[in-house]
């Protein structure tokens, strides 16, 4: 379980991975990270997008909930070619004083990246907690490079959110999201019509820039993104006894339409989790 300050509130966001203080199997913070460029191209009837993003070499850990796949076949996957360029689309939102776009799979922003999101998640120990989170630092690196490798770069993306200025200097981030495909049918219960969905989780901000609607802007970059993939419904997940969040995405136009079975919570001390969705105007 995570924490997020939003105005004068505690938002609380699932992690979409597991922590165990210990450090990942072959896999050094330190090491310098190498990644290839990959062009691709995203189809449809009416039009051909392109977009780029990288390929990086697997960290070995299992997160099994954020692999997806290409689709295959007809409907909708990736092909691609290795490309040298920079490889972005340009700033998804521009409001309040920030912009978000997609991350630069490059060595120092994965860290930051990485940095981010273990702040917000981390949750303190009584014991040698500097080198515990340090393990969880790299368990989050870990959990991003491995999500880069196996998802194609049309059904997962990493935005990330800097102050909107000017200066040609290099810019701070200051929060992040995780926008994946997926189409699980539970959730396509709820989704009237669609096969598969834009799933939003791993939202963070750093500290010092909590209160200052960089979540909400990240939010509005999903929305974006699923509407540049072409996908009508964002769904994300918030704790039932969190109202902060619950009101932060109820602003952010997210509607509760389930909740977790009781057998599944109160009976093993697991906190209820709704499910909230928002339809996106694809037109």
């Amino acid at each position: 379980m995570a924490f997020l300050h939003h105005n004068s509130t505690t938002i609380s966001m699932e992690l979409p991975w597991s922590f165990s203080p210990s450090p990942p199997a072959s896999f050094n913070l330190f090491l310098p990270i190498k990644t290839p460029r990959i062009l691709f191209v995203k189809k449809d009837n009416k039009s051909q997008r392109l977009c780029h993003c990288t390929s990086v070499s697997s960290s070995g850990q299992q997160l099994q909930e954020l692999v997806v796949d290409d689709g295959g076949g007809d409907s909708g996957g990736w092909g691609g070619k290795y490309d040298d360029g920079e490889g972005q689309f340009g700033n998804l939102v521009k409001e309040y004083g920030w912009q978000v776009r997609r991350m630069v799979e490059e060595d120092d922003e994965m860290r930051s990246v990485a940095n981010i999101q273990a702040e917000a998640f981390y949750e303190p120990v009584v014991l040698f907690n500097d080198v515990f989170f340090q393990f969880f630092q790299a368990e989050v690196l870990s959990g991003l490079l491995y999500r880069l490798r196996n998802s194609p770069p049309d059904r997962y993306a990493c935005l990330v959110a800097e102050m909107t200025t000017s200066d040609s200097q290099e810019k701070q981030l200051v929060g992040v999201v995780d926008a994946t495909v997926f189409r699980d049918a539970y959730v396509l219960e709820h989704l009237s019509g669609a096969d598969e969905y834009l799933y939003v989780s791993g939202i963070a901000v750093l500290r010092n820039f909590r209160r200052k609607k960089v979540a909400s802007v990240l939010l509005k970059s999903c929305e974006m993104l699923a509407r540049f993939w072409g996908y009508k419904y964002l769904v994300l997940r918030a704790y039932e006894d969190d109202l902060g969040a619950r009101m932060l995405y109820t602003n952010a136009g997210y509607k509760i339409v389930s909740s977790d079975p009781v057998w599944t919570t109160s009976w093993i001390g697991r906190r209820r989790r709704v499910l909230m969705i928002k339809q996106c105007n694809l037109k």
